[in-house]
């Protein structure tokens, strides 16, 4: 047999049973190793290194042996990719530790984990009380997944049935004292608003460290000096106080005159200018 083949069947012998004894091992060893794992897992590569190359010092062989065990996770990869019980037994499956709030004890003994070691990951999660829990799965790569159950879970906009303005990602416009013309464009502004924006708040460009657009087109700065204090944006919450202002405004009105047409005018007025508020009121309110 070639020399070359030799080595090139010795590192796949290798690189199979390495995995074979980390797998065997478990997830846990992925997630967590200690100084004595780490220092051990070391070794059992040098020990395989020494094996697969021998004694021999050639740097060809070397090479070889490298490259080998450099290909086996491209080739393992594809072939993960066209079948997917072959991927089930490289990458492993997730181990289901809660289910229905109840805790699997046969699935933590199968993982070697002790219930410390669960109660760690779940408070790594916030999660201070199994109980609260619907569904944790410990993934492949040793990371839990928590599910709570639907009452612990936080509440949302969506559970409440507010509408929640969608916002897009902030531009940077201004870095280190410098304006960037490519975001700039990109949400429509020119140098000149920019500017004047920067003014506005009492600053110069030079003493802007950083500078973002929010997708309302508002500009929030940064200054290199931390004791000087940069105001919030006002320009939303002006607009919906005028807004207000305008409807108190209107029922003001229809409620001083005696003249029956404008009473009506101005009560009709104060009524779609408050529809309007209470559509743009989840926008305009910061």
């Amino acid at each position: 047999m070639p020399e070359w083949l030799h080595i090139v069947m010795r590192s796949v012998i290798f690189l199979v049973a390495l995995f074979l004894i980390t797998k065997w091992l478990g997830k846990k060893q992925i997630s967590q190793l200690s100084f004595f794992e780490y220092v051990t897992g070391i070794t059992i590569g040098s020990i395989a290194s020494e094996v697969v190359m021998g004694l021999e010092k050639s740097i060809v062989n070397g090479i070889l042996g490298i490259v080998t065990f450099a290909a086996a996770p491209f080739i393992v990869g594809f072939i993960s990719l066209k079948s997917k019980p072959f991927r089930d037994f490289v990458e492993g499956k997730g181990s289901v530790f809660i289910k229905d709030g109840k805790i699997m004890e046969d699935n933590l003994k199968k993982e070697r984990y002790t219930t410390d070691e669960l109660l760690e990951l779940l408070r790594r999660k916030d999660v201070y009380q199994f109980s609260d829990v619907e569904f944790a799965v410990l993934e492949p790569n040793g990371d839990l997944s928590v599910m709570l159950k639907k009452e612990n879970q936080p509440l949302t906009a969506k559970d409440l049935d507010l509408r929640i303005a969608s916002v897009k990602e902030p531009q940077t416009v201004i870095m280190d004292g410098k304006i960037m013309d490519e975001p700039l464009s990109t949400i429509g502004r020119s140098r000149k608003w920019l500017l004047t924006e920067v003014g506005k708040m009492g600053v110069t460009l030079e003493n802007v460290f950083l500078g973002q657009v929010n997708s309302y087109g508002e500009l929030t700065i940064d200054v290199y000096d931390d004791k000087i204090q940069i105001p919030s944006p006002q320009e939303r919450p002006l607009i919906l106080a005028t807004m207000k202002q305008c409807q108190a405004d209107l029922e003001s009105f229809a409620l001083a005159t005696d003249n029956e047409k404008a009473k009506e005018m101005y009560e009709k007025n104060s009524e779609k200018l408050q529809k309007a508020i209470d559509k743009v009121t989840f926008i305009l309110k910061s």
